[in-house]
């Protein structure tokens, strides 16, 4: 191997990119849950089939298009490893072979587009979905992540490189790019029947407990392993990512017991994420006394956000809105009051005598990827609905999408049915027969 090269970093940063895959599965699971039953196979498979579609097209072309050398003024990569060909296999990034750094960016192509599907939960058509995540990856994925995560000196991306963005692991290039495409989405597919008048609550809230653990485990090599090395930075990015997490609970918990009276699992499980992302870009350059600070502005903060669509109109079904586009703005722009200058980045923020310079560069980083990511989906979902359609048939919505677009239930409820009407039609007990024997058997 060349000089340079790290074993311990390599190993390091491939742990934390199978860490990151296993999040999308936790993501499959967060939302599964908070869907009504007949919906539940349609949320899970929504997410894993970005695990399909971005690993192919990110061979084919979206490595070169967000790592692949700029193609000028910082807004994409050149197609010198188109295929990925041309790779050097002893090329390094910091320590780590390059392929070790194209996997570990993968996992956070794959994750981007499935946590827009929680917007639009309940009434999309899985082809036009499939579509769309192929679409978007394509025109906004690549492109952003080309802005934010590629550097090269000051000749890389337009916003990290060029501009001073701080985004250690992708406040802006994840989270409000995919908050912003679920407020599209939402808004091009229209509300589901029944919003705001039937009871949409989450069938499992177990599944919903057990996807935020998955994420909040799975989240360490997202955001330790963006310091693709081990050491103190990754150290200090995992201790940030537990405190705030902890922290945005409490934030949650506490606004929710305040303003309706009780502390609730959904609560929890959503404040966690809402922490989880609020930290997200600012794990590389805050102390943990910051983090605390940002954990539970963030968990309060996204606590309120998600009443949002009912004050406005438009319905986010899994309040990707409330909590990744607002996570993502608050974490983003509190670099700007909370960055040390002292952990990963030199830039110090208001708190440490840094003025309001780089709050003005977290700013425009919030809302250039916001408006970027807002009108793309927008434009994406309204070719394809008006194309092949993005939205199921009225029918179709209100007897289960998972039957109609996959041929399958999450349930098999025929075993209780078919027990619950021998229940039924065991005869009343006798004198002779204790009724504890015969309710046995009836079951």
């Amino acid at each position: 191997m060349p000089d340079g090269f790290s074993a311990g970093d390599t190993a390091f940063v491939f742990i934390c990119a199978a860490l990151v895959m296993l999040m999308t599965p936790g993501l499959a699971f967060f939302y599964g849950g908070m869907v009504r039953v007949k919906s539940t196979l349609n949320m899970l498979v929504m997410s894993f089939i970005s695990l399909a579609i971005v690993t192919v097209l990110w061979v084919l072309y979206g490595y070169t298009l967000a790592f692949g050398p700029d193609a000028g003024a910082g807004l994409i990569g050149n197609l010198d490893y188109l295929g990925m060909r041309g790779i050097d296999l002893n090329a390094l990034t910091g320590t780590i072979p390059v392929t070790g750094f194209a996997a570990f960016q993968l996992m956070f192509a794959i994750i981007t587009p499935a946590l827009i599907s929680g917007a639009i939960a309940d009434r999309a058509k899985f082809a036009a979905w499939s579509l769309f995540v192929a679409l978007w990856v394509t025109v906004v994925y690549f492109p952003v992540a080309h802005w934010v995560f590629f550097f090269d000196g000051g000749n890389g991306g337009w916003l990290g490189d060029r501009n001073g963005v701080i985004d250690f692991a992708g406040g802006t290039a994840v989270h409000i790019n995919a908050g912003a495409a679920g407020l599209a989405l939402a808004l091009v597919l229209g509300k589901r029947i029944g919003f705001k008048k039937d009871p949409m609550r989450p069938h499992s809230l177990p599944l919903v407990m057990l996807g935020s653990g998955l994420l909040w485990f799975g989240w360490f090599g997202f955001n330790a392993g963006s310091a693709l090395a081990a050491n103190g930075v990754a150290g200090m990015a995992f201790v940030n990512t537990q405190v705030a997490t902890a922290a945005a609970v409490l934030g949650w918990l506490a606004y929710e017991k305040i303003r309706h009276g009780a502390f609730t699992t959904l609560g929890a499980a959503s404040g966690a994420v809402a922490g989880l992302v609020a930290i997200t870009p600012a794990c590389g350059s805050v102390s943990p006394l910051g983090s605390i600070a940002i954990g539970l502005i963030a968990g309060a903060l996204c606590a309120a956000a998600i009443s949002l669509k009912y004050k406005f109109g438009f319905d986010d079904s899994l309040d990707v809105v409330g909590v990744h586009l607002v996570g993502g703005i608050v974490g983003s722009l509190l670099i700007g009051f909370f960055a040390t200058g002292h952990v990963g980045q030199t830039a110090s923020g208001l708190f440490y005598g840094g003025g309001l310079g780089q709050l003005g560069k977290q700013a425009l980083g919030v809302v250039v990827v916001l408006a970027y990511s807002f009108v793309l989906s927008w434009l994406l979902g309204q070719a394809i609905q008006k194309t092949i359609g993005f939205r199921v048939a009225e029918d179709v919505e209100v007897s289960g999408i998972d039957q109609a677009e996959h041929a399958e239930s999450a349930y098999d409820f025929t075993a209780v049915g078919a027990s619950l009407a021998r229940t039924v039609a065991a005869p009343a007990p006798s004198a002779a027969v204790p009724a504890e024997k015969t309710e046995v058997d009836a079951r």
